[in-house]
């Protein structure tokens, strides 16, 4: 028991200890706060440097993509035609036909030169590069020639068919006008495996050359018949382009491709030449200047780390938003 005296000085230890108890919870409180603040600057320091980064990668890209070559006085204009030609590649009709009529319209430009290694591809990609060729050609009135390295197959050489002469190397690939549809068939190793296939579809076609449905003989001659059309509106464009220049045989519209000396005497080419030949000896303007749209740098950092710093942006920007 505490006697009288005693009880003051308890109430007053009581006191100080709720004071210093406080004190401290204060002080840690305190701490806390500077510790959650430090820490959203960090956060958002963080989300404004990726910001930053994917706003200069933009930056970077589009003053790259819209810089026009600047010739010193006539040159040759070089458009390169390298790998497979398709939609959203850097060798896609939109790519190839603004590199050309950069080209085109340059005035200094006495002629074009295709410099084309390609296996060829989209028929539908080569076709409009073809059009757009022989439009800026009627317009411009300037020459475009066609010089072959390794291989100008396919569509690749269905693009080359617009060009006022086609120069190759001795053994650069030539050729291979023909179309192809290819796929594979899985209905025997589905029986093997037991497994069965169930496909439903609205439209008695739609299933047509379904890989894992036996063959329909009907839709295989559908699809026939519109290779052969496909083969046809090739051949066509072979022929405008080349003219009597071009020594027809059975052969030469089957799909087979020849060697660079087969193909000038086959009428498929013209001459043997480099770019540097053509430009010094044939269009003799030995200056040569690439309008061909490049991958930089930035391109390259974007798209290998674009998904990662999209993804950043976005979750800075929801973030940030006050409709959060």
């Amino acid at each position: 028991m505490m006697t009288d005296d005693e009880r003051p000085a308890a109430a007053a230890a009581a006191v100080a200890v709720a004071r210093a108890s406080d004190t401290v919870l204060a002080e840690v409180a305190a701490e806390l706060l500077r510790d959650r603040r430090a820490e959203r600057r960090w956060r958002v320091a963080f989300r404004l440097a990726w910001l930053g980064i994917a706003l200069a990668l933009l930056w970077v890209i589009v003053v790259q993509r819209n810089a026009v070559p600047t010739p010193n006085g006539p040159h040759t204009a070089l458009v390169e035609v390298r790998g497979e030609i398709a939609p959203d590649s850097e060798t896609s009709a939109e790519n190839i036909n603004a590199a050309l009529k950069s080209a085109f319209e340059d005035a200094g430009a006495k002629a074009i030169v295709l410099r084309i290694n390609s296996p060829g591809g989209s028929p539908v990609q080569a076709g409009l590069v073809n059009d757009e060729l022989r439009r800026l050609k009627a317009k411009h009135k300037k020459k475009v020639y066609a010089v072959v390295e390794e291989i100008c197959a396919s569509g690749a050489y269905y693009i080359a068919a617009a060009a006022d002469e086609v120069y190759v190397d001795k053994a650069s690939l030539v050729g291979s006008i023909g179309v192809l549809i290819d796929g594979f068939g899985f209905v025997g190793t589905l029986e093997k495996l037991g497994v069965e296939r169930r496909l439903l579809t609205a439209g008695e076609n739609k299933g047509m050359l379904d890989p894992f449905s036996p063959q329909n003989a009907e839709h295989r001659a559908y699809a026939q018949a519109m290779i052969d059309q496909i083969h046809r509106q090739f051949i066509r464009v072979v022929k405008e382009g080349r003219g009597a220049r071009l020594k027809e045989t059975p052969q030469t519209f089957s799909g087979l491709f020849w060697n660079g000396e087969e193909a000038i005497r086959m009428g498929l080419a013209d001459k043997f030449g480099s770019l540097d030949f053509v430009a010094r000896e044939v269009i003799q303007a030995e200056e040569v200047i690439d309008y061909t749209p490049k991958e930089n740098i930035a391109e390259r950092f974007a798209r290998r780390f674009g998904a990662a710093a999209g993804a950043s942006v976005v979750r800075a920007l929801r973030q940030a938003s006050p409709l959060r």
